[in-house]
């Protein structure tokens, strides 16, 4: 059931104000193995919300992963509880289809009465009653930035904190091509809000578990490089996992260190799931090679640098599969004109 009677797939920043303004409970929600981006988005809204004087809860299907357990307030995050929670708006946040809530978030909202949907990729379908979908900001915590200053609405310091996470996080520390002059002018304002900057870079970027040291050289001797240079892949055997107990934020990042070689321009993650099924990451540095679309192929999803699948094994098959729809790609490109 929804409060609208009809979906709006481009919601103003004034029609969500509204709907902040005039209902009373929120559950906030993102993606599975959530990342800075969708952990940070919950808080910096969620924390908004609160200073509002609104009844939040924050639930994230995969609980709040261990490496953003620094952030002010994150320990609101809760995994879903058994039964659906009486609340009168879910706000999805930083997730591209609904499905990627989680079965058991799902469940937890299934009592909520209108959807928000607040996101920057561009392949999300407008799932929400609202929609405020922008492909063209380098973080959903971007978005979230200019909603709340633009409405005036608090901006606490765990807002403040979340917001500079979200957005350092998913734009590689302002260093990807989406990252703006925008994008640098609220980081100055965060700062000039009391933003630590250095103290959170450093529990962001430099406080790692060994544990991750010990994945990245399990990953760097499955290291593959296309004849060509353009390519490079590494896989993650789920046996390696659990020899390692890892999490799964320990490979939160990794996939840069491959794409940072020179001369490649897609790398690309496979990782065994204990579900069975493969997930796929895909970084390019060329928006010739839209990993996006080349994630749409399977059922993915993202952007057009950075793209998620999530697909049916085993590994060998569905690397051979992606690899060969990268590969009709990277020669398209070649023929037209030298990568």
């Amino acid at each position: 059931m929804s409060d609208s009677t009809t979906t709006i797939e481009n919601a103003t920043f004034e029609q969500l104000g509204e709907v902040f303004r005039t209902h009373s409970s929120f559950l906030l929600l993102s993606h599975v193995r959530p990342d800075g981006d969708a952990i940070g988005s919950q808080l910096a809204l969620g924390f908004s919300l609160l200073a509002m004087g609104k009844a939040v809860w924050f639930v994230n299907e995969d609980g709040l992963p261990e490496n953003l357990a620094f952030l002010a307030g994150s320990d609101r995050v809760t995994l879903p509880p058994s039964e659906p929670l009486d609340v009168e708006v879910a706000v999805a946040l930083d997730t591209a289809t609904k499905p990627r809530l989680g079965d058991a978030a799902l469940h937890a909202a299934s009592k909520a009465r209108l959807w928000l949907n607040i996101d920057h990729h561009i392949s999300n379908p407008k799932y929400g009653d609202l929609n405020l979908i922008d492909a063209t900001s380098p973080a959903t915590g971007q978005i979230l930035y200019d909603l709340i200053t633009s409405l005036d609405m608090p901006l606490p310091p765990e807002t403040r904190d979340a917001i500079y996470v979200a957005v350092s996080t998913d734009t590689g520390s302002f260093q990807y091509p989406s990252t703006t002059a925008r994008t640098y002018e609220m980081a100055a304002d965060l700062t000039r809000r009391g933003l630590d900057v250095g103290t959170i870079n450093s529990k962001t970027y430099d406080d790692h578990p060994y544990r991750r040291l010990e994945l990245m050289r399990a990953l760097l001797n499955t290291l593959e490089r296309s004849e060509d240079g353009v390519l490079a892949h590494w896989e993650l055997l789920d046996r390696t996992r659990i020899e390692l107990a890892l999490r799964p934020e320990d490979s939160e990042g990794l996939i840069d260190v491959i794409r940072a070689i020179r001369g490649v321009q897609l790398a690309v993650f496979f990782e065994e799931l204990p579900d069975g099924k493969i997930r796929v990451s895909m970084r390019s540095k060329d928006k010739r090679l839209d990993v996006c679309k080349i994630a749409l192929e399977f059922g993915g999803g993202g952007h057009a640098l950075a793209a998620g699948i999530r697909m049916k094994g085993p590994l060998a098959e569905a690397k051979q599969r992606v690899l060969d729809a990268i590969r009709r790609r990277v020669d398209e490109v070649k023929a037209s004109e030298t990568i």
